[in-house]
C-alpha cells in the first residue's frame, strides 16, 4: 500500500509540473497519435474489403458456374445450361411461375476517378429482367430501370461516388457505343454497388458473344440448396458447380482480397512499425530528461518501485490522450470515405471506410501497451541509477 500511496504522490507531482516540459510531453502524445492513426486506418481499410465483398452474399441465394470455375469471370455458360438450371427444383418463382433467376454476363469500362485524373476499370454486369427482384436488397433511388434492346445503364452508388460521368442521363463509351445512365440503385453497401447494369442480352449483342458466365437464383428456401444443387449436379448434360451465395462470396472474399490484404498489412505494418519505434524513442527520451528529478525524489526517500510503478501510470495517461487524438484524426480524415482497390475480376472494386468501436479499441489496447514498454526500460533504467550519478547527470 505505501508503494501505491507514493506513486500516486510522485505521480500527482510530474502531472503538475507537465506545463514545465510541455514540449517534450506533446511530442511523446503526438508519437503516440500517430501509432494508433496508422494502426486505425490499416484496420479499417481491411476490415472495409472484406465486409464489401462478403456482405454481397445471400443464403437464400445460389450462384451456378461452370464445373472447376472459381469465379465468375473464369466461367462460361451456354444457353441449354441456362435453361437447364431455370428447370431445376427449388427455385423461387414469381407470380405466373417465372422462375427468379438471372443469366449474368460481366463486361468493363474504363472511367475517370472524381479525385483526380486516375482512371480504373468499372464492372459492367449485364443481368436479367428480373435480378432487383431476386436481389431485393437492391434499391432504385433514382431513375428508371434500364430497358432491354437498348444500350441503358443503371449505376450503383458507390460507383457514381468515385467515378466521374456517371450522373443521370451521362452517357459511358462502351463497346464502340453509348450507353446512357438511365437509374441510380443502392445496395447496402456491397461490391454490387461498385458496379453498372445493364440488360444482359444487350451486353451479349454489343460484345458479341452468345455465353453467359454466371445464373444466380433465388432458392424457395435456403434448405431448397439441397435438391437445386442434387438436380444440376447429377445431370450428365451439364457441368457445373452450385454454390450458396454468401459462402461463394465469403471465399471470394479470401482469394481476391489476399493479396491486397498483405499489401495493406505489409505497408500499414512497416508505417505502424516506424511510428511505434519513434513513439518508443520519444518516451525514453523523456524519462531519460528527467533522471535528476527521479534521483531527487528517491533521495528524499521514495522507492524504486513507486519511481517505476509512477512513470509507466504517466506513460499509460500519454497513451490514452495519444489514443484518443489518433482515433479522432483518424475518423476524421477517412471516416466514411471511400478507397478504390483492384480485385481478380474484371474491374475495380469501391470500399467504404467505417471506423468502429472494435477498432478503436483494438487500436487504444496498442497505444496503452506502447505507453507501457515505451516507459518501463527507462523508468526501471532510471530507478536503478545510483543516486549520486543520477544527481550529476546532465
Amino acid at each position: 500500500m505505501s508503494t501505491l500511496r507514493n506513486a500516486h504522490a510522485l505521480l500527482s507531482l510530474s502531472l503538475r509540473s507537465i506545463p514545465q516540459r510541455l514540449g517534450s510531453c506533446l511530442v511523446g502524445v503526438i508519437g503516440i497519435a500517430g501509432v494508433v492513426g496508422v494502426m486505425v486506418s490499416v484496420m479499417a481499410m481491411a476490415g472495409a474489403l472484406r465486409r464489401t465483398v462478403s456482405d454481397a452474399g445471400d443464403p437464400a441465394r445460389a450462384i451456378v458456374l461452370r464445373s472447376g470455375a472459381d469465379a465468375e469471370n473464369a466461367s462460361t455458360l451456354q444457353r441449354d445450361v441456362v435453361a437447364a438450371v431455370e428447370a431445376a427444383p427449388g427455385i423461387a418463382r414469381v407470380e405466373g411461375g417465372q422462375p427468379l433467376v438471372s443469366a449474368e454476363v460481366l463486361g468493363a469500362v474504363t472511367l475517370r476517378e472524381r479525385s483526380g485524373n486516375t482512371r480504373g476499370e468499372v464492372t459492367v454486369r449485364g443481368v436479367s429482367p428480373l435480378a432487383l427482384q431476386l436481389r431485393p436488397e437492391m434499391k432504385l433511388v433514382a431513375g428508371r430501370l434500364m430497358k432491354s434492346g437498348v444500350p441503358e445503364i443503371i449505376v450503383g452508388q458507390a460507383a457514381q461516388r468515385q467515378f466521374a460521368g456517371l450522373t443521370l442521363g451521362s452517357q459511358v463509351a462502351l463497346r464502340d457505343a453509348k450507353w446512357t445512365v438511365v437509374g441510380i440503385f443502392t445496395s447496402d453497401g456491397d461490391a454490387h454497388e461498385s458496379e453498372l447494369l445493364t440488360d444482359n442480352e444487350t451486353l451479349l449483342a454489343s460484345s458479341q458473344r452468345n455465353v453467359f458466365q454466371s445464373v444466380t437464383v433465388r432458392l424457395a428456401t435456403p434448405q431448397s440448396l439441397s435438391a437445386f444443387k442434387a438436380a444440376l449436379t447429377g445431370n450428365p448434360a451439364v457441368a457445373v458447380d452450385v454454390f450458396r451465395e454468401d459462402e461463394y462470396y465469403q471465399l471470394q472474399s479470401l482469394q481476391t482480397g489476399r493479396l491486397l490484404l498483405v499489401i495493406i498489412y505489409l505497408v500499414g505494418g512497416i508505417m505502424s512499425v516506424g511510428a511505434t519505434f519513434a513513439a518508443l524513442n520519444t518516451m525514453y527520451a523523456m524519462v531519460s530528461s528527467r533522471t535528476i528529478e527521479i534521483a531527487t525524489v528517491r533521495a528524499l526517500g521514495f522507492g524504486r518501485r513507486a519511481v517505476v510503478t509512477a512513470i509507466l501510470l504517466e506513460g499509460v495517461i500519454y497513451a490514452v490522450i495519444g489514443a484518443l487524438l489518433g482515433a479522432l484524426l483518424a475518423w476524421l480524415l477517412f471516416g466514411n470515405t471511400s478507397f478504390t482497390t483492384f480485385t481478380n475480376a474484371s474491374g475495380q472494386l469501391v470500399a467504404q471506410l467505417q471506423i468502429s468501436a472494435r477498432i478503436l479499441a483494438s487500436a487504444a489496447t496498442g497505444a496503452v501497451m506502447f505507453g507501457l514498454v515505451g516507459a518501463l526500460f527507462p523508468a526501471v533504467r532510471a530507478a536503478r541509477l545510483p543516486i549520486a550519478i543520477g544527481m550529476r547527470a546532465r
